[in-house]
């Protein structure tokens, strides 16, 4: 398998004024085995899409409630990850990520983040989002979207992967990425216990970042993969959310491995009720 990324696509020009360049020392924090860590990656451009949305909205700080004063917050909706060259960065290395906003279809709104070192582009991520706020105080099943009026519409998204990833995904799409959906294996599975402290964030819903996480933990686990494999490519399509305590299990619905290069799509489930929580599409490459 080749992986082949339009260079253009990772140096495009800028999609929206609500802009932000943040330059990291890289330590042991934001590295893992191999190069940078996904994780924290996800994690951190998470945080920057919701400061985007604040900037967008006129505030110094990313706080929104809705008109009973009930808390608000971005839940992400889709994400997508091209060209990554985690490998390529080693401690003390600096990481420069230039982040964006666009505008989905209101209330959803995109972001865009380039990786950058020395200048050059070194990948890129996409996230898409929309307000939501609980129903019903402490329940993640009761969340629901919101609108909220006070923030303005972001100028139109360019060519993005995660808006066409977005509308694809969350409908009766047939194939991705060269897997069949109505080929979809029941292939292995893998069965976890998200634990509060480590794999929910501070609204208390599991975070956007563990279920990538989750889908390394499964691929270690259940299909014997070098241990010096890095991402590529990551697609991510949510569904829904869990409650703490609950499981998940994780299912190989696609497969395709090579020598040096292995691509495959899991499904994310309620382990209790096969509820769907997200599809998750990923190339990893050997890189040792």
């Amino acid at each position: 398998m080749t992986i082949s990324v339009d260079p253009a696509r990772l140096e495009a020009e800028p999609v929206h004024g609500a802009r932000r360049t943040s330059a990291f020392l890289l330590g042991m924090p934001e590295l893992c085995l191999g190069g940078l860590s996904e994780t924290w990656l996800l994690k951190e451009c998470g945080g920057l899409h919701w400061r985007l949305i604040a900037d967008l909205a006129g505030k110094d700080r990313p706080e929104f409630r809705d008109e009973t004063g009930a808390k608000v917050y971005a839940a992400f909706c889709a994400a997508s990850a091209e060209g990554l060259r985690l490998n390529v960065f080693e401690e003390h290395d600096r990481l420069e990520i230039v982040s964006e906003l666009a505008q989905a279809s209101r209330p959803r709104i995109a972001s865009r983040h380039v990786l950058m070192k020395n200048g050059a582009a070194m990948g890129a991520v996409e996230l898409l989002s929309t307000f939501v706020r609980r129903e019903q105080a402490g329940r993640n099943r009761s969340i629901a979207r919101v609108t909220l009026p006070e923030i303005p519409d972001a100028a139109q998204g360019a060519d993005l992967l995660v808006l066409r990833l977005a509308a694809k995904l969350r409908g009766d799409w047939k194939t991705h990425l060269g897997f069949e959906r109505a080929e979809g294996l029941h292939g292995p599975s893998a069965i976890f216990r998200p634990c509060p402290s480590q794999d929910f964030n501070g609204a208390g819903l599991l975070y956007c970042a563990s279920y990538q996480a989750f889908a390394d933990r499964a691929e270690w686990e259940l299909l014997d993969v070098a241990p010096t494999m890095a991402t590529r490519s990551r697609d991510v399509a949510f569904h829904g959310n869990i409650e703490p305590g609950e499981r998940i299990r994780l299912t190989v619905r696609g497969l395709r491995s090579g020598a040096e290069t292995v691509a495959h799509w899991m499904a994310v489930e309620g382990a209790k009720d096969g509820r769907p929580l997200a599809d998750i599409f990923t190339t990893r490459k050997r890189t040792a």
